[in-house]
């Protein structure tokens, strides 16, 4: 079963990008994307960073979210008011009409945060994660990524 919203973006490579942000937040304390592109055969993340990753840290990355992914985690949605939400999670990007309840995404223990998009029920959906490129400018990394094994 899919978790349904208003967005449409591919549920597999959706819940790989949070998987991605939640370990970019942990391995660089660098803050979630700012900016993504979503798409069946390859997306892309943006980050405010002050360099291009290195071969081993681009090793890592990919190690640290295909073992998320294996861990096979409950993707679930909850909701919370806004006040309960500006507490926990940075609500900017967030439209003002998104209302006073907040739909929150949660990826087992290992990530949560607020989401209007299409996700996986589980992350042994998602296949295998694989990021495809790196590069650095003025001030921004951006990270291509795709999923392998997936239908």
């Amino acid at each position: 079963m899919k978790i349904q919203s208003n967005k449409q973006y591919n549920p597999q490579m959706h819940s790989a990008e949070h998987i991605l942000n939640q370990t970019m937040v942990r391995m660089f304390d660098c803050g979630r994307s700012f900016s993504n592109h979503i798409e069946k055969k390859k997306s892309k993340c943006d980050y405010h960073f002050n360099r291009n990753l290195t071969e081993a840290e681009i090793l890592e990355l990919n190690q640290r979210v295909n073992d998320t992914i294996k861990r096979n985690l409950a993707v679930v949605e909850e909701f919370i008011t806004r006040d309960e939400a500006n507490e926990k999670f940075n609500l900017e990007r967030l439209p003002d009409s998104a209302g006073e309840t907040i739909r929150i995404i949660k990826i087992g223990d290992y990530d949560s945060c607020p989401c209007s998009g299409l996700h996986v029920s589980n992350t042994e959906e998602i296949g295998s994660f694989k990021i495809i490129s790196t590069d650095f400018n003025n001030g921004v990394l951006r990270i291509r990524f795709k999923l392998q094994n997936t239908e």
